[in-house]
């Protein structure tokens, strides 16, 4: 395990974004393997927001070896509290620095990180 965030403030964009800048490297990430539930893409939608960059309460992002991260997503998913645990990407030498999302329909895009708040904070 090389790192655990939590995605908190400025969701999984965000902090995607920050391990990107940090360690030089790049981050591809695939929409269809990140677990965002049908209630709150449709929130998401009425309110013009994107749910990469929503708080996340109550989850972590872990950078695992990819040796490892098959096992380690099933040791997670055996934990009743982690069902929807999910491997949503990979570390790689292109575009370094930068986080890139592979769209549903396979369009990609740059994921920056979250200027200002989207939500105000209530806590």
């Amino acid at each position: 395990i090389h790192l655990i965030r939590d995605p908190t403030r400025g969701g999984v964009g965000t902090v995607l974004s920050e391990i990107a800048k940090d360690t030089r490297l790049g981050i591809d990430i695939f929409q269809k393997d990140i677990p965002v539930s049908e209630q709150v893409y449709g929130a998401c939608e009425i309110f013009g927001l994107d749910p990469l960059y929503v708080a996340n309460e109550g989850i972590f992002i872990a950078v695992v070896e990819a040796s490892i991260a098959d096992p380690f997503l099933e040791e997670l998913k055996s934990n009743e509290d982690c069902t929807h645990a999910a491997i949503i990407g990979q570390i790689v030498d292109a575009h370094p620095r930068q986080v890139v999302l592979t769209s549903q329909i396979g369009g990609r895009r740059v994921v920056n990180m979250l200027v200002g708040e989207q939500l105000p904070r209530i806590c």
